[in-house]
């Protein structure tokens, strides 16, 4: 197995599976609760969190998941006012920018912003292979046991109450799991493209499926093919891999959409 791991295309490729392996079924949960928004601003808060983990001395991932975890706990509650799209927007935009300027005022560290907006899944190491699987089966193991009390809340929120289901706990459920993936992902497509490996797997998975679990499962392989499709498609072509496997993603979005 160490030998195995010491080529640099397997470590990537397993991080790239383990990346769609999480966002998979939370994918799902964003599509079917119309929360592309949410997972983006999430996202978009992860360069803050890069910044405040270099100024501290923290893991990368320690920093991007306390400040993605704190911007979607912010997005929750500010969801119960009436103006959320704005509210979306502005935290989004903000954080993203305020993480920029924090990391240029960083003195002594050098810092490759690109493989922070846009992943460095060829650069990954064990460690970050432990941390994404680690992060995957948290995510997937969360999910699996709040299984059915999340699909209610999502289907009904007033069906779930009467079952003795708190939607605003399934919703923590669902910040949680997504600030999660957030920090496990940013080393492989990037701040700026995690949202669409939450959103276009699951979305391609909708017209192919007939249960929600189908479709979770659908979406996990759709994911892993994407991700090994951009994977080899970067390494022929000599394009950006994180591009490129969101580029993987969509071929087959459009191709689930042009089936009879």
């Amino acid at each position: 197995m160490s030998d195995v791991l010491d080529s640099f295309l397997v470590r990537a490729a397993l991080a790239g599976v383990g990346v769609a392996v999480a966002a998979a079924p939370l994918g799902c949960f964003v599509v079917w609760r119309r929360m592309a928004f949410f997972g983006d601003a999430t996202a978009h808060a992860a360069i803050l969190g890069v910044a405040l983990a270099l100024a501290l001395a923290l893991p990368i991932t320690a920093g991007v998941l306390f400040v993605a975890l704190a911007m979607a706990l912010f997005i929750t509650w500010r969801g119960d006012g009436h103006s959320v799209d704005t509210a979306l927007g502005v935290a989004a935009h903000s954080a993203l920018a305020l993480g920029l300027v924090a990391v240029s005022f960083l003195e002594g560290v050098r810092i490759d912003l690109n493989a922070f907006l846009f992943g460095d899944i060829l650069a990954v190491n064990r460690v970050d292979l432990a941390v994404i699987w680690g992060g995957a089966f948290l995510v997937v193991g969360l999910i699996a046991v709040r299984w059915q009390a999340l699909l209610t809340s999502t289907l009904n929120e007033d069906l779930a109450t009467a079952a003795g289901i708190d939607p605003k706990k399934e919703q923590l459920v669902l910040t949680l799991a997504l600030a999660v993936v957030v920090a496990v992902a940013i080393k492989v497509v990037g701040a700026l493209l995690i949202s669409a490996m939450l959103i276009i797997p699951a979305a391609a998975a909708r017209p192919l499926s007939h249960t929600p679990v189908a479709m979770a499962l659908i979406a996990a392989a759709i994911g892993t093919a994407a991700a090994l499709g951009g994977l080899f498609a970067s390494w022929r072509l000599d394009t950006p891999t994180g591009p490129s496997i969101v580029c993987a993603a969509a071929v087959i979005f459009a191709a689930t959409r042009l089936r009879p």
